[in-house]
């Protein structure tokens, strides 16, 4: 895999508006590997991985996420190929437990 891989947590409402729903469908259709997941704390958490370009751009979706999001941060960090190990074994993009 090349290219760009990196961590994101979002804060907001986040949870409980189809907002991993979005990423899974958004990371799909950019064709970017990785996973997402809700966090206790009430924020989301996703991993991207894929053309810099393209990781960037989802990036930049996730600041505004769907239409009954609010979104108050995003804060991302460079990650390692490891991260994409969280993945089900089959699959390009997870949607993982919440942890």
């Amino acid at each position: 895999m090349s290219g760009a891989i990196r961590q994101v947590m979002i804060t907001g409402r986040v949870q409980g508006v189809g907002y991993r729903a979005w990423v899974e469908y958004e990371a799909s259709r950019r064709d970017l590997e990785g996973w997402v997941r809700n966090r206790r704390d009430g924020s989301v958490e996703a991993l991207f991985a894929g053309a810099e370009g393209v990781v960037s751009a989802m990036i930049e979706s996730c600041r505004r996420g769907p239409s009954s999001a609010r979104v108050e941060a995003v804060r991302e960090e460079a990650a390692t190929s490891d991260a994409l190990k969280l993945r089900r074994a089959g699959e390009r993009f997870s949607v993982l437990p919440t942890i």
